[in-house]
């Protein structure tokens, strides 16, 4: 499942960037899933110590940079909005 998440989510980040807009991307979907990883992370610390840690941080990056992504096109729509 992590490793299937890993792959997904560059061309998740790579669809943002090209379309240089938040629309049709949930916020909150993305902070759930990035506190989900957080959580793993955080499990994988206190209790079970594997490789399996690695694929949770590298989704937790992918997903932060989705976040930030998604607040660069949001700022992005409002300044077509109001040039309108």
């Amino acid at each position: 499942m992590l490793l299937c998440f890993a792959a997904s989510w560059p061309v998740n980040i790579f669809k943002s960037i090209r379309a240089r807009s938040s629309r049709g991307k949930s916020l909150a979907f993305l902070v759930i899933v990035w506190a989900g990883y957080a959580s793993g992370i955080i499990h994988k610390i206190r209790f079970s110590r594997d490789p399996v840690m690695a694929l949770y941080i590298l989704n937790f990056i992918m997903v932060g940079i989705d976040i930030s992504l998604w607040f660069i096109n949001r700022r992005r729509d409002i300044e077509a909005e109001t040039q309108s």
